[in-house]
């Protein structure tokens, strides 16, 4: 399902690959990860520390932090107001150690 603004144009037509949590997913080149993975039937982006609740876009403008989702080469990002990038690898959580990361990859930042 393609999420289209009632008024404003398309950002882009042109279609990248991203993965998160080891899955292939498309998104039009400009959107936010956020985003990408809602048009793509994803909610939820990550589990809350305490109680592991499902947690996901919540305020779409960066100040709540409940979108954060890891990335191995940069750390957490706020996944509604950070750009997806064609190639690069998301997770839900951080690494636990070492070995983990190197079997999530490495971002690839191309």
């Amino acid at each position: 399902m393609r999420i289209q603004h009632p008024i404003l144009p398309s950002r882009s037509t042109k279609t990248i690959s991203f993965t998160f949590n080891h899955k292939m997913f498309q998104a039009r080149e400009g959107d936010t990860i956020a985003i990408a993975l809602w048009a793509n039937g994803v909610k939820t982006l990550r589990n809350s520390e305490k109680n592991h609740e499902p947690r996901g876009m919540y305020c779409g403008i960066g100040q709540c932090y409940e979108c954060r989702i890891y990335h191995p080469k940069i750390g957490l990002l706020k996944a509604c107001t950070t750009r997806v990038q064609e190639g690069n690898h998301y997770f839900s959580k951080e690494p636990f150690n070492e070995m983990d990361l190197a079997r999530k990859g490495d971002g690839n930042e191309g």
